[in-house]
């Protein structure tokens, strides 16, 4: 009997030296084509910048990532033991070298378009393209210890666009990689609460490579549309929910720097994008031509109306206290350490950070709110019809949204990218190192910078993922309950409160001011103690783990 032959076997290994020797191959055409760019810029185009950098720079750059991934193919075995065996340090490692990264290339955006552009000798009579300040020759003559075939790579960056265009490629990115970790990381904590280990084998090290290959099977799968749907509107649903979700980040800041437009009104910008997925839902819900699909966007649209307006009036009680709606504002007004964050300030903000959060629950629709998804009732709610990459698009856009909601929470509430650390240690780190690159980066990464912003937000993400795997579900009028007759009216209280206690702190009153400075303190320590108690729940339930009903199988596989 003759075997079927497939003309690909998963089992049998591709020689990988193919791969590598073309892209060997490609690196020495491009190192050639940069050749006689070169010669055609310097002969033809009198050296102009854009010649240099689309003939000459760009090959090389080419020519250079094509060596790196032939580096990469030839030693791949090697690179996935180390995968394997320093995966968690090398994980630490990527998000300090981002950040440092991030934080290099704003300082080069800003000293070449401020720094630089000030202090060269700058002929306003002579004029570049597109209106740059800087010819190629006056940046040479500025910055004449650089080699001169670097210069043309340093010029575009004086132009604004470029600075934005790569701002928006690192925010794609960011919004890319987010979702994906959350759904590994959800993953693991719920499998770890379930007793079990979750994703264990994709890429090794506790499967941390699963999320990728799901992807990667979603995006291959049929995209399959109901004969009876609405099918332009089945189509176009999804985006309504994915281009809102990254449109927030754009007036998100992740530091005082950090941030892709300075807006006066950053906050109503945010929530009015996120307020735009409840029209994905309703238009999924309703094209698919579905009654469980039509029940779930009904559930999420009255929800997430209803949800929106306590979570709005929670957020205004920051603005309150601040009396600004620009998230940078909010967020610097922070800068004193544990007891200058506003949740501890007074009662009120303490109060609307805990309705905040709830609310945030209900609108990207988490447990115990997930009724818009409700697998038991409605089979997978207003996603039913939808498969493969537009169904994966509405998942994007709610992790996105999840982290999104987290990180105002931050910015408003818990310090925004400011350490709990007080402000005037910084200062003494100043006067040690002296004004230098290096003092700001041990300031940023101990005082002030985007990683405490990423690592509040990713606690705050981590409960509600624990939520969801603790709480039951609740059913729709109890959700509607929870919202009009008690978060409604608390938050409404808070508010007044909050406006009452703004205004007496503008009195004079030695007594008043005592008062205040004895609840900042209480509410701060009591903070305090409640956050120690998560490590100290979770060190006592790892010193226990085999008293537990349902040993976990922590000897099951390796690095488990």
């Amino acid at each position: 009997m003759t075997q079927f032959a497939f003309p690909w076997n998963p089992h049998v290994e591709k020689p990988q030296f193919a791969v590598a020797t073309r892209a060997v191959i490609l690196a020495v055409l491009l190192a050639v084509l940069a050749g006689v760019g070169c010669w055609i810029t310097s002969t033809f185009l009198n050296d102009h910048p854009v010649g240099t950098l689309l003939l000459v720079v760009g090959p090389i750059a080419t020519a250079g990532l094509a060596l790196v991934v032939a580096c990469i193919v030839k030693t791949w075995r090697s690179i996935g033991q180390l995968l394997f065996r320093f995966a968690l340090l090398i994980f630490i490692g990527a998000i300090l070298s981002t950040t440092i990264g991030v934080w290099l290339i704003n300082m080069l955006f800003e000293w070449i378009s401020v720094d630089l552009v000030a202090s060269a000798a700058n002929d306003v009579a002579v004029h570049t393209w597109f209106g740059a300040p800087l010819t190629l020759a006056e940046m040479q003559a500025a910055i004449s210890w650089l080699p001169a075939w670097f210069i043309p790579a340093l010029w575009p960056l004086q132009y604004p666009l470029v600075r934005d265009l790569t701002v928006l490629g690192a925010l794609a990115g960011l919004f890319n990689i987010i979702p994906v970790y959350l759904i590994w990381w959800e993953r693991k904590v719920a499998g770890r609460i379930q007793s079990r280990l979750g994703p264990m084998r994709v890429g090794g090290w506790h499967g941390w490579a699963q999320s990728f290959a799901d992807g990667i099977k979603l995006v291959l799968k049929e995209d399959l549309i109901p004969d009876k749907a609405d099918s332009k509107l089945y189509r176009i649903a999804p985006y309504f929910a994915i281009i809102p979700s990254l449109l927030a980040f754009v007036g998100l800041p992740f530091g005082m720097t950090y941030v892709f437009r300075e807006l006066d009104v950053a906050l109503v910008f945010v929530l009015a994008m996120l307020g735009i997925e409840v029209l994905a839902v309703i238009l999924a819900g309703w094209a698919s031509n579905n009654k469980w699909s039509v029940y779930g966007a009904m559930r999420e649209a009255v929800q997430m109306v209803s949800y929106e307006i306590p979570m709005g009036m929670a957020l205004l009680i920051p603005v309150v206290c601040v009396g600004s709606l620009s998230l940078q504002t909010i967020g610097d007004a922070q800068s004193g350490g544990w007891f200058s964050w506003l949740i501890f300030t007074n009662p009120f903000c303490f109060a609307a950070f805990i309705c905040y959060y709830i609310a945030s629950l209900a609108s990207c629709k988490r447990a115990p709110f997930d009724l818009p998804e409700a697998e038991s009732e409605l089979v997978a709610g207003f996603v039913t019809e939808y498969s493969g990459f537009r169904w994966s698009l509405f998942f994007f856009a709610e992790y996105a949204a999840m982290f999104v909601v987290c990180a105002l929470a931050v910015i408003l509430f818990l310090g925004g990218w400011h350490s709990p650390l007080p402000a005037s240690w910084a200062v003494h780190v100043t006067n040690l190192l002296g004004e230098n690159v290096f003092a700001r980066g041990i300031n940023g990464i101990l005082f002030d910078g985007p990683i405490w912003l990423f690592a509040k937000a990713l606690f705050l993400l981590y409960v509600q993922i624990w939520l969801r795997w603790t709480l039951p579900r609740v059913r729709i009028d109890q959700v509607l309950y929870a919202c009009i007759q008690v978060l409604l009216p608390l938050t409404m209280f808070l508010l007044f409160g909050v406006t009452l206690w703004t205004w007496a702190q503008t009195s004079d009153s030695a007594g008043w001011h005592l008062f205040a400075d004895i609840v900042n303190w209480a509410l701060g320590i009591g903070g305090f103690v409640f956050l120690l108690g998560f490590p100290a729940i979770a060190g006592y339930g790892f010193y226990h783990r085999r008293r537990m009903v349902g040993n976990l199988a922590v000897d099951a596989m390796p690095a488990s």
